[in-house]
């Protein structure tokens, strides 16, 4: 196959902002399936399940680092951003994957870790050795680590500074992430240029985008934060510029760990954008908060928030991925609850948050992981699913740092899960063995011959998500409601939003956090008081609001309604 055949030639949709719709699932190579019984998945065992990722409705998958590298960091620690780490296969394969998740209507959007790479690379061995070389001011070096002592320190239970002393420069580099991970010094243009080629390379191969990892912290100063510095956003247009003009209807989506109003500036303007999405990380903790205390407020002030974003522009939602469940965008008392519910032993906890899956997290309760899923794939934005997650997979607290949710997918009850045909004790970590969550009942092959399994309630979801556009592309309103356990809200789609064929629709989706069940009064704005109330996934009609525009529902413990509401957006005098 010639892949350099255009980029809108390649089996997919021609829709530059198909990343709106679009349903994300990250799949980690190294756990996903091992092809050559070697213990460690590999990118031609990925390639083997794509029909299964394409059953379940996956429109693009994101995949964490997979380049050379030492795995100090689950290969965040880059060693060589242009050669795939041998264990996990070659360029040849990924190009085959690239190739045949295009041909499935799939897209592939690869990790860009541009803030850092490792102390391996031949960047920063050649930085130390020969600072007056070309690669001397790569990093960022000082005779003293007694400067931007304002700058916080991030892994806080590992790292005591930012700094780090070298032997052989005999000067201190910084480091905003582990001290094997040098920060790259981006008051180098030479620094733009590399990342530009290193994006080229990938994007050359039909790779639709980039999520890049760490975006904040690209600069600092002896003055500022190091995190969201002007100079940051400066480098972001630059670089969406290029990829609009070499490589359009490729994403960027910014990973950074902010408020939404901070977050937002990180999709630039309509004049001046920046990335095309972002991940809502405020939203994921108040999630789990709610369903523990049974109180959506929280939940309605970040969902009420107005934020400006230009035209185009996505959120990235999620529950869980390959990092903790992060805690840093919750109040103090907010934070020690979470703790309280979430992770009474001390093992279950690190940095500033919980490094457990969803299912463990939510003990494995049925009512929970449906009302989780059906908020998830409701909120504006594309949701991101987290592999294993779709059958409840359990995590292992007894594994060092975050793999403690990174072990081997589940596939079928025989050895090794299905995993791999290596011995047991080769495997890159043990699959999960623990009694609820072990792999002889939770995989794919026995929840594909039970019509009930979560997986099949997943993927009936996701799909039924596609057909209803408006959740994808709609905008959100907040709905009142007179119970403190219940949230609502209204996603309407316009006109210019639809596809040809497509009808502008409105869907009101409500959502009990209780207990017990619950009756719920909303009241719908003027405009949208609807003739018709009808159940979107079992199709049954509810009575219609009254004049005033109050709708009464009753909800069972922990349940959810999604309501098309027919006949709306009457004009408002």
């Amino acid at each position: 196959m010639d892949f350099r055949l255009p980029y809108a030639h390649r089996g997919l949709d021609h829709d530059p902002q198909w990343y709106r719709r679009a349903v994300f699932y990250e799949v980690m190579v190294r756990s996903f399936y091992d092809s050559d019984g070697d213990g460690v998945g590999d990118i031609p065992g990925l390639i083997s399940k794509l029909d299964y990722l394409e059953w379940l409705g996956i429109d693009a998958l994101w995949l964490p680092p997979f380049y050379s590298s030492p795995l100090k960091d689950g290969g965040y620690d880059v060693a060589d951003f242009r050669q795939v780490l041998p264990e996990f296969g070659t360029i040849e394969d990924f190009q085959e994957l690239v190739a045949q998740a295009h041909s499935r209507n799939m897209r592939v959007v690869m990790d860009l870790p541009l803030n850092h790479t490792s102390v391996d690379h031949e960047w920063f061995q050649e930085s130390r050795s020969n600072p007056d070389g070309p690669y001397g001011d790569y990093y960022v070096w000082s005779d003293t680590d007694q400067i931007r002592q304002q700058i916080r320190v991030i892994f806080t239970d590992t790292e005591n500074s930012n700094w780090a002393f070298d032997s052989e420069r005999r000067q201190f580099y910084f480091h905003r992430f582990f001290s094997h991970q040098p920060d790259l010094n981006y008051h180098n243009p030479r620094v733009h240029d590399e990342v530009r080629d290193i994006a080229r390379f990938w994007l050359a191969m039909g790779v639709d985008g980039f999520r890049l990892d760490a975006i904040p912290y690209l600069y600092e100063s002896d003055e500022g934060s190091g995190e969201s510095e002007p100079e940051t956003h400066e480098f972001l247009k630059k670089f969406r510029s290029f990829l609009d003009e070499e490589f359009p209807g490729r994403v960027l989506i910014a990973e950074a760990n902010q408020w939404p109003k901070e977050v937002a500036a990180y999709l630039g303007t309509n004049e001046e954008p920046e990335c095309h999405m972002a991940f809502d990380f405020p939203i994921m903790p108040r999630i789990f908060y709610a369903l523990r205390s049974q109180q959506t407020a929280s939940l309605n002030e970040v969902l009420s928030e107005t934020t400006e974003v230009p035209e185009g522009a996505a959120w990235g939602v999620f529950l869980r991925n390959h990092d903790e469940l992060t805690l840093e965008m919750v109040t103090e008392e907010e934070k020690q609850a979470l703790y309280g519910w979430y992770a009474y032993d001390p093992r279950m906890r690190v940095n500033v948050g919980i490094r457990r899956r969803l299912a463990t997290l939510l003990d494995n309760s049925r009512k929970e992981l449906e009302l989780a899923h059906g908020l998830l794939l409701s909120l504006p934005g594309s949701p991101f699913l987290y592999y294993g997650d779709e059958i409840g997979m359990g995590d292992n607290i007894w594994l060092e740092d975050r793999d403690s949710s990174r072990t081997p997918m589940q596939w079928t009850p025989d050895r090794n899960a299905g995993f791999s045909a290596a011995d047991p004790g080769k495997l890159y970590l043990p699959v999960v063995q623990s009694l609820v969550y072990n792999y002889a009942f939770s995989n794919v092959e026995t929840q594909l011959a039970q019509q009930a399994s979560l997986l099949h309630w997943v993927r009936n979801l996701v799909h039924l998500r596609k057909e209803h556009p408006v959740l994808g592309v709609g905008s959100l309103r907040v709905v009142p409601t007179d119970n403190p356990s219940a949230l609502a809200f209204i996603r309407d789609m316009q006109a210019e939003d639809c596809r040809p064929g497509e009808r502008p629709e409105t869907m009101l989706c409500v959502y009990s956090f209780a207990h017990h069940p619950i009756s719920v009064d909303l009241q719908l704005p003027e405009e949208f008081r609807a003739n018709r109330v009808t159940d979107v996934m079992g199709g049954a009609s509810f009575p219609a609001p009254t004049e005033q525009g109050h709708v009464t529902l009753t909800l069972p413990a922990q349940s959810f309604y999604w309501l098309s509401l027919a006949g709306v957006k009457q004009s408002v005098a």
